[in-house]
């Protein structure tokens, strides 16, 4: 599969904070998440990296 770990680094310090997204769409001044199984979360951050090979997106808040 190619679901992908969200993590979010806040003041320095990283965590996971949504694990198989499926879907991240940028509205408005935040970003919106949803992983396979619906859960769904609405962040204000940025997109620092997105590493296709690991299924890894960094996001960085702002």
């Amino acid at each position: 599969m190619c679901e992908a770990n969200a993590y979010l680094i806040t003041e320095g310090k990283e965590e996971l904070i949504l694990e198989d997204i499926t879907l991240l769409r940028p509205e408005d001044n935040e970003l919106f998440l949803e992983n396979m199984f619906g859960e769904q979360k609405r962040i204000k951050a940025r997109i620092k990296e997105m590493n296709l090979t690991t299924h890894r997106v960094t996001l960085e808040s702002y």
